[in-house]
């Protein structure tokens, strides 16, 4: 059985988010999406609230299992018998990072990646992005499930 991986800080969660992992879970046995810590980002959630709203938006993936991830991801993967890291990837310039990161893992760990595209209507969603704007009131409630909008608006407010 594959145990697959999608790493990510999810700061906040969007929609390309879910269908990356929705895809994830639909090529794999089981995923697991992991809640990493991003150093070179300031986060907007903590990590409980990030694996609370994305447990609630994949409650239906039988498949799927959230946990947080400290430290390495190579480090992590061992730790929960996954070879495999998925990746989302909207354009070139997504491409060219997650494939120096690619390299970098497999060298560390012998772990695979799969990239998997964007779909063209995720393609222009930034979690950097989406929470510039909400901090200027604008809705993005087409980029976010509904209870991630509601804390961001909280949030910024």
């Amino acid at each position: 059985m594959t145990k697959a991986l999608v790493p990510g800080s999810f700061d906040p969660l969007t929609f390309g988010h879910l269908d990356i992992i929705r895809r994830a879970s639909e090529i794999f046995e089981q995923v697991v999406v992991a809640v990493g810590i991003n150093t070179s980002k300031h986060s907007m959630f903590s990590d409980e609230e990030k694996i609370s709203l994305i447990k609630s938006n994949i409650a239906d993936l039988k498949n799927v299992s959230v946990e947080r991830m400290p430290g390495l991801t190579v480090d992590f993967m061992k730790k929960i018998g996954s070879t495999v890291i998925i990746r989302g990837i909207r354009n070139v310039r997504d491409y060219e990072y997650e494939r120096d990161i690619a390299e970098i893992n497999h060298r560390l760990g012998s772990v695979e990646t799969v990239l998997l595209p964007s779909k063209a209507v995720y393609q222009d969603i930034s979690s950097s992005s989406l929470k510039e704007v909400a901090k200027f009131g604008a809705d993005i409630s087409h980029f976010v499930p509904k209870n991630v909008a509601e804390l961001i608006e909280t949030k910024v407010n």
